[in-house]
């Protein structure tokens, strides 16, 4: 992953990082309210050496004693030093108890012995550390006898006396909310990263470059009013939504420069938005003065008719088996250059209708008499019928459902194309959201929405309220 791929990640995982950081300081903080506080007290012991008084001996005397006094700080939390401690002070407990509570150390080049004692009892705690540092001096006492002539070798000497701490040493309420916000903070960015590395998901063209090469030519924002407005660019011709449309017809412009311009919208799966794209994409591209056929070849689950008003009970089934010429069901969409071919009745066998002779015939006919066609056509892996279709066409435009479609699926969906030897003619991803990084307009897709329309562009001619069939 690159550093944009991490930026990615952390943009859209933002909920897990922020949620986890705010549980950490919440852990945080109640292990400090519900820590019973401890004081911690300390006193310090000087170890020396007795000897005759020449220099050398002083001298060697002192060297000794930085190289034992190490020794002697673990002297201090064993048995024979605690268990005195235990009898005079009457502690319950046992020596392994207080060794927990108690801690000796001594900074480097130096002969002091540092000991320390908590508890949860500040008196205690400062009478803990004295009694163990006066326990020491005894017992290295024993450990080192006077010599022949009467001299302590070793002498230990308390320096210091420790006092009743007046504030709990733990717990540290800052370094803990601290503490837990870090941990909560890594265990986001963490659960963020393996989201994102087991989500197979499509969510933008970078997802959609990693399965194939073929063209990325546009990307549709996603609006939750879809369903009750399928046709956006009628009715809110302002909207991100309409104007990705447009922005799909500039760039279809683009594709099959001079050869028949025949297009199968579908997709790899249901619900990615494919009818109501090739609607959508049919309107804008009739708007800009070009003659647009729509057909409604999904003689499975026929939408078409139904979006844009017109009556679908005769059309393409009729024509493909002699009942009806294609003049008589093909209907004009209002004063527009769109004119659509609805799916008519469903029939039995549609993969073979949509792979016969006559449909081959049809789509020759229609390439002569219109500029752009577009046949919406059932998702790819339920069903063989766009794969066939596409075939005899100039290619797909495979729609992608943002967040919706997964990897295998757009995978599967163009290797059922190209077993039939046919081609994507583009890609287009839909149901982008409006806001974060894989939103319209954050990439390629569009521009900032800042753009004011009219109620159309100024080439397009309003779009009346009723429909008119063609005569």
């Amino acid at each position: 992953m690159e550093l944009r791929d991490y930026i990615r990640v952390l943009q859209k995982g933002w909920i897990f990082i922020v949620t986890l950081t705010l549980l950490g300081v919440a852990l945080g903080a109640a292990y400090s309210l519900l820590k019973t506080p401890e004081y911690q007290a300390s006193s310090k012991v000087f170890v020396s050496v007795q000897s005759s008084g020449s220099v050398s001996d002083l001298t060697q005397g002192g060297s000794f004693v930085q190289n034992q006094v190490k020794s002697y700080a673990d002297i201090v939390t064993t048995p024979v030093v605690l268990q005195p401690v235990i009898a005079s002070l009457g502690l319950t407990g046992d020596v392994n108890k207080l060794a927990r509570q108690v801690t000796a150390s001594s900074p480097v080049d130096t002969v002091i012995v540092e000991i320390s004692a908590s508890d949860t009892d500040p008196r205690r705690a400062a009478e803990i550390a004295n009694a163990v540092a006066s326990s020491f001096q005894s017992t290295v006492a024993e450990l080192v006898p006077p010599n022949a002539e009467g001299i302590e070798p070793v002498k230990v000497t308390v320096l210091q006396q420790a006092v009743i701490p007046g504030s709990a040493y733990t717990p540290n309420v800052p370094l803990n909310i601290a503490f837990g916000g870090l941990i909560g903070l890594a265990l986001g960015i963490a659960a963020a990263v393996l989201r994102e590395t087991l989500d197979n998901r499509i969510h933008n063209e970078r997802d959609v470059e990693a399965i194939t090469d073929a063209p990325i030519i546009g990307g549709i924002a996603y609006d939750a009013r879809t369903p009750q407005n399928p046709l956006i660019v009628k009715d809110d011709p302002r909207s991100p939504r309409a104007e990705s449309f447009r922005t799909l017809r500039t760039n279809l412009q683009f594709v099959n420069v001079g050869e028949s311009r025949s297009f199968v919208v579908t997709s790899s799966i249901p619900g990615e938005g494919k009818s109501t794209s090739a609607a959508n994409l049919a309107i804008v591209v009739a708007l800009s003065g070009q003659r647009v056929l729509l057909v409604d070849a999904d003689l499975r689950k026929p939408k078409v008719a139904s979006y844009l008003g017109l009556e679908g009970a005769a059309g393409l089934t009729d024509v493909l088996v002699g009942r009806a010429q294609p003049n008589d069901v093909i209907q004009r969409w209002g004063e527009t250059n769109l004119y659509v071919l609805p799916a008519g009745r469903i029939p039995p066998n549609p993969s073979e209708l949509l792979g016969s002779k006559a449909m081959v015939a049809l789509i020759a006919s229609f390439e002569n008499s219109f500029d752009t066609v577009l046949f919406d056509a059932p998702p790819l892996l339920p069903v063989t019928d766009a794969a066939i279709l596409t075939n005899n066409t100039s290619g797909a435009l495979l729609m992608v459902a943002a967040g919706r479609a997964h990897k295998a699926h757009v995978r599967g969906a163009i290797t059922t194309l190209a077993n039939v030897g046919a081609k994507v003619a583009g890609i287009v991803i839909t149901m982008l959201p409006t806001k974060g990084p894989d939103s319209y307009g954050y990439g390629r897709y569009g521009y900032a929405y800042g753009y004011g329309y009219g109620e159309f562009e100024a080439d397009e001619a309003p779009v009346p309220a009723k429909s008119k069939r063609s005569k």
